[in-house]
């Protein structure tokens, strides 16, 4: 190898120069696909990183040799600046380490010594369950590969409508297949069909991997009507939170900022529900209008902490950080709004 191949500056060119395949996929907030060419910016410090979480970019790169269609997968957790720029010393780090344990060869078969060096690396990330499962049937879905088996068990579940208390059989896994393959019309439409009758031990699996995919105006309208039925008539906080969170990757789609608007323009909102806005549906908040709203609702829980914290962590978006510093200086705060804002910049 050359000194070139043997020093790789960046995990993209990492990749290349093993002759590996590979996706990206960001697995912090949501689970989606990572460009290639946006994360060799990110890597080069030319962008911050699109959604960072609590000041880390969390990435899946799976990756292939050619010849072989076993992908391999690494789970990191690597340091942003307060910037949001990627960590370039965390990186070089993580790159070291995958050469002392792997050298060129990065699906070769590993020794015991091997697989210490790599499971000692300190940006290793574990997310839950719900996500590994998203970003495996995602993998599935790029790559062409077959559903799991746990796939048509659930398809039988759905279609048999006079059972919907006989989940115990159907896995979590089986679940995102199902909802990545959502752009399937009879799958979607299946879907639509069912979730008013869906129990929790069902509807939060599927809510979860739905957070994850974009779907069309049915699905959406669907989860609309559903939200605000479990809102308004049945005051069931715990499905509203469900719904909103299913909506999440389409919370940019006009349907969805205008239920999300409604939602701000009502007197009280649940803590529960403003947290799953700015963690899994900011895409809505970036507007002025609408993130002063969701902030002077922040401010009626009466919690400080959490306010501080979810501002930062909204601050921490790059698409939302212009819109956040808008809000600050608007005329038409809340003097409360004034106040809180005045404790955030404070020195301590």
């Amino acid at each position: 190898m050359t000194d070139t191949a043997t020093n790789p500056a960046t995990l993209s060119e990492l990749l290349k120069l093993s002759g590996s395949q590979y996706r990206l996929y960001d697995i912090g907030r949501l689970v989606n696909k990572l460009p290639k060419e946006q994360f060799e910016k990110v890597e080069l410090n030319q962008l911050p990183y699109p959604t960072p979480v609590q000041g880390h970019a969390c990435i899946a790169i799976t990756f292939w040799q050619k010849q072989s269609s076993q992908p391999y997968l690494w789970l990191l957790k690597l340091p942003l600046d307060e910037r949001g720029l990627l960590n370039q010393g965390a990186r070089n780090h993580f790159i070291a380490i995958i050469i002392e344990a792997l050298g060129a060869d990065l699906t070769q078969e590993t020794s015991k010594k091997q697989e210490e060096l790599l499971s000692s690396n300190p940006y290793l990330y574990t997310p839950a369950q719900y996500k590994l499962a998203s970003l495996n049937s995602k993998i599935k879905v790029d790559l062409k590969q077959n559903v799991g088996e746990h796939f048509s068990t659930f398809v039988n579940y759905l279609q048999n409508d006079s059972a919907w208390d006989n989940w115990q059989q159907i896995g979590v896994q089986g679940i995102a297949d199902f909802v990545a393959n959502i752009e399937n019309k009879d799958n979607c439409q299946l879907l639509v069909n069912a979730l008013p009758y869906l129990p929790n031990e069902v509807l939060i699996p599927v809510c979860g991997a739905l957070e994850n995919e974009k779907f069309t105006i049915n699905l959406i309208e669907a989860l609309i009507s559903l939200f605000n039925k479990a809102l308004n008539e049945e005051s069931d906080t715990d499905k509203a939170q469900q719904f909103l969170r299913a909506l999440a990757a389409n919370s940019n789609h006009i349907h969805v900022i205008k239920l999300i608007t409604e939602l701000l323009d009502k007197e009280q909102v649940n803590a529960e529900l403003l947290i799953i806005l700015s963690g899994r549906c900011w895409q809505a908040l970036a507007d002025e209008k609408v993130l002063m709203s969701y902030l002077e609702h922040l401010l009626k829980n009466d919690d400080l902490t959490m306010f501080a914290s979810i501002f930062k962590d909204l601050v921490s978006i790059p698409l939302i950080r212009p819109v956040a510093f808008h809000c600050i200086r608007n005329e038409n705060r809340s003097p409360a709004l004034a106040s809180a804002i005045g404790q955030l910049f404070r020195p301590a």
